[in-house]
């Protein structure tokens, strides 16, 4: 079953020929040519791809898109405010791998205890949460520089110092 990653969403519609303005967390602009389709998520569970004529970089963070067959400024205000989602292969190649996004899939450990898998990553001003479960339970790890101990781009893992009590939070409740 293919798996999609969440990296952004359509904010707000551009120029006159139904341009989008996507706002994505990849960290760097995909060279050219390396992205060619996109998938919205109209019901919950079903990614409905989307072909990429074209795309230009606006900000670090932001590129203005066009796709095929939404030709008018009508057309890209039904997509505003949509999530967007690739493929997890896709994903690889897009996202630069200092973004914080790049850390989905990688295993945490506190010290020698592994923890779980980076399931979702919220960016936040002074620090990165990285959503995990353990025994079925959501657990928000915050990664900072006095937690966080290494990354490990290769393995794929991350070391942190978690504070005494921070698990019996969320399992314990």
């Amino acid at each position: 079953m293919q798996e999609y990653v969440h990296i952004g969403k359509l904010v707000a519609t551009f120029g006159l020929k139904g341009e989008l303005i996507l706002t994505h967390a990849l960290g760097q602009t995909p060279k050219a040519g390396t992205w060619k389709v996109l998938f919205l998520e109209p019901t919950p569970g079903s990614y409905l791809p989307y072909f990429i004529e074209q795309y230009l970089a606006r900000k670090p963070d932001e590129l203005v898109i066009q796709l095929e067959g939404v030709q008018t400024p009508e057309a890209a205000k039904l997509l505003v405010r949509k999530q967007v989602y690739v493929t997890s292969d896709l994903f690889r190649v897009l996202a630069a791998p200092s973004a914080a996004i790049s850390l989905l899939g990688f295993s945490l450990f506190d010290g020698k205890k592994q923890l779980g898998e980076v399931e979702e990553v919220i960016e936040q001003p002074h620090q990165i949460i990285c959503v995990i479960r353990i025994d079925g339970k959501e657990v928000l790890i915050p990664v900072h520089e006095s937690s966080l101990r290494k990354i490990d781009q290769r393995n794929r893992r991350i070391e942190v110092e978690l504070p005494d009590g921070l698990l019996d939070v969320y399992l314990n409740s």
